[in-house]
């Protein structure tokens, strides 16, 4: 080897070394971000799950005042509180966070977050997130400050919040004292920082057909066959600390319009 080579194999393996080593560095880097992608995918996904879960249960709550609610005791619909949703006298707005009402959960309730990690299981407290106003608005089109959502017949707004997890947890009954798997109480706990809410404008008159539905752009309340109603719904995702802070969150709102006869659904 001449004088001039000497050393030179050294040099190669640390400039190999030094490639071998971005090229892992990079492809950790790339790895990593993939994760997060499929993470924000995921959460996307099942925030839109929620958003349908909402706009379902929006449109069933207004066909539930129009036929009546389900009596156990007559186990039968009670036909006597049969309603076709009015406007509710009090702007939406004006009524702050309270006039979205919270159904199965209490704002700022702590519970404990578990983690599987390596077949083991890891807490760490969470608090369920105050949503606020956060649906109503997504929606910027809407009049924020002449908004009126309709009533029930109780004469309460038709706005509702309720928290997947929750939801999820009690139809498996935590509840009531049943045993679940644990794999589902996981996925329970897991889901307690999404929601779902909706809250339902009337619009006024407007055609009603037996099949589909038909909404003039001029609707009023002048007698007609149908009222329509729109629903606005959302799925909401938001990530929380032990001390309530918000540590992520998306919205995706979705919305719907429906048409409710005004003759009696039992002669259709």
């Amino acid at each position: 080897m001449h004088q001039s080579e000497k050393g030179f194999a050294m040099v190669l393996s640390l400039v190999l070394l030094l490639a071998m080593s971005l090229m892992g560095g990079a492809l950790i880097l790339i790895s990593s971000n993939d994760h997060q992608s499929n993470n924000s995918s995921d959460r996307y996904q099942q925030t839109f799950y929620a958003a349908e879960m909402a706009l379902l249960a929006g449109e069933n709550y207004v066909l539930n005042e129009k036929t009546g609610p389900w009596s156990m005791s007559l186990k039968a619909r009670d036909v006597t509180k049969k309603n076709l949703p009015a406007k509710h006298n009090d702007k939406f707005e004006a009524k702050g966070t309270s006039a979205m009402a919270t159904v199965n959960y209490n704002i700022n309730d702590t519970y404990k977050f578990e983690i599987l990690i390596n077949g083991k299981t890891k807490t760490k407290d969470k608090k369920i997130a105050n949503t606020q106003d956060k649906c109503f608005k997504s929606f910027p089109e809407s009049n924020r400050s002449a908004f009126y959502v309709a009533k029930d017949s109780t004469g309460k707004m038709i706005a509702k919040s309720y928290n997947l997890g929750i939801f999820l947890e009690n139809s498996f009954g935590k509840a009531a004292g049943r045993k679940s798997d644990n794999i589902d109480q996981l996925e329970a706990t897991r889901l307690k920082s999404y929601f779902y809410e909706f809250f339902v404008e009337r619009i006024g008159a407007a055609s009603f057909k037996g099949f589909g539905q038909s909404i003039k752009k001029t609707a009023s309340d002048a007698s007609k066959s149908g009222i329509a109603y729109r629903v606005y719904a959302c799925g909401i995702y938001i990530d929380t600390n032990k001390t309530g802070k918000v540590l992520d969150e998306m919205i995706v709102p979705l919305e719907s319009i429906i048409v409710l006869p005004l003759i009696n659904i039992s002669n259709l």
